[in-house]
């Protein structure tokens, strides 16, 4: 038995797992922020109420970089293990072995072992959510890039600015890493509004100008034609470099089937590999997908 951690900037969810998908929910608690004390003392607790054996491991999926090299962890919404080595400070006054993953990582992990990546030898796990993320499963080990940064396919300038659909140019955006023109400040919910805002004037949330593209409004659908333009093209390079066998997608644009369903056939008629059945598909794992994750890693890697 081993005690997962699913660790946000607000909240941290805890269980017990006997296997990647076999878990108990302990519960939740607020994450202390900016106490380390405090923080270390809420996982103790979490542990505590869930029963797990003295000896047993910990592992955690948590909202930031960790570098697989020196262990730092890098967490602006978190100060207090902003810049720590977490897994050791933690497992120190812990007295356990301490995992520690980010939650591209886990979201991968999780589809991997439970969701849609069950049965696949490289699963790529494709974030598009408020921003775009991802995580790289190998013969069902997590792949740890130098920095921790691997899988981060939203982030360079690889967008295009000329298209096949109307308006016919677009402009790069300003991408919070600093460059202009990344995946992360189109492909995601955030992006497609950006671009809507754009081409049409007009402020929508993403469900909107998906559900007016499923019912054909000609504003939506122009939008969503652009949006899977931009999108598939980084992403079928991914899948040329990678040579995942599968990509489910996480985030709130994972949940618009439909979307998805659209991009893997944009995605699948750009790539050198000739595949006859869906690669990029809505994720499984809706619901405690960290939680899932952080419990694969530790099996996965025998911490358990």
């Amino acid at each position: 038995m081993i005690t997962c951690f699913d660790i946000g900037g607000t909240t941290i969810k805890a269980a017990t797992a006997t296997g990647p998908g076999a878990l108990t929910t302990i519960g939740r608690v607020p994450t202390p922020r900016d106490d380390f004390a405090g923080f270390v003392q809420a996982i103790a607790g979490l542990i505590e109420a869930g029963g797990a054996p003295a000896n047993s491991a910990v592992s955690i999926s948590v909202t930031g970089v960790v570098d697989p090299e020196t262990g730092i962890t890098t967490v602006a919404n978190i100060p207090c293990i902003d810049g720590r080595n977490l897994a050791s400070d933690l497992g120190e006054r812990l007295g356990r072995a301490v995992l520690v993953a980010n939650d591209a990582d886990c979201f991968a992990l999780a589809e991997a072992f439970a969701g849609a990546g069950r049965g696949h030898r490289v699963v790529f796990g494709a974030i598009l959510g408020t921003g775009v993320g991802g995580g790289i499963v190998a013969d069902g080990r997590l792949f740890r890039g130098a920095g921790g940064l691997s899988g981060e396919w939203g982030h360079g300038t690889a967008v295009a600015t000329k298209v096949s659909v109307p308006p016919y140019e677009v402009p790069h955006f300003a991408c919070g890493c600093g460059q202009l023109g990344c995946v992360d400040t189109i492909g995601g919910a955030r992006g497609i509004e950006k671009l809507h805002r754009q081409m049409h004037g007009t402020d929508l949330p993403s469900t909107a100008i998906i559900a007016g593209w499923e019912t054909g409004d000609a504003a939506a659908s122009q939008t969503v034609d652009l949006h899977v333009e931009l999108v598939s093209v980084p992403l079928a390079l991914a899948v040329n470099i990678i040579g995942p066998d599968i990509i489910p997608v996480g985030g709130g644009l994972g949940n618009a089937h439909a979307l998805i369903a659209r991009l893997d056939a944009a995605v699948r008629g750009r790539i050198l590999r000739q595949i006859g059945r869906p690669l990029v598909v809505p994720a499984q794992l809706t619901v405690d997908a960290g939680l899932i994750g952080a419990a694969s890693l530790a099996f996965s890697e025998h911490a358990a």
